[in-house]
């Protein structure tokens, strides 16, 4: 687990070694989060309501990992 704030639309974590870019969205600027990390599995979740923002599986061949789909929207 470990906690983070969305920046340009993404949160940084690093796996093996190597720093990854996972996109949230710029709508989330600036709201905490929390990132849920078991091997490649992640689950973003927004830090005071419990929403997650983003599920996904980690591709570690790219520093970029973009969103798939729209996605929830705070506003």
């Amino acid at each position: 687990m470990r906690t983070d704030k969305v920046n340009e639309g993404t949160v940084t974590l690093r796996h093996a070694g190597r720093l990854h870019h996972i996109g949230i969205g710029r709508a989330w600027n600036d709201q905490p989060v929390v990132l849920l990390v078991q091997d490649l599995q992640i689950t973003v979740v927004h830090a005071e309501t419990g929403e997650i923002l983003r599920d996904l599986t980690l591709d570690p061949t790219r520093d970029y990992q973009p969103q798939n789909n729209k996605g929830p929207n705070p506003h």
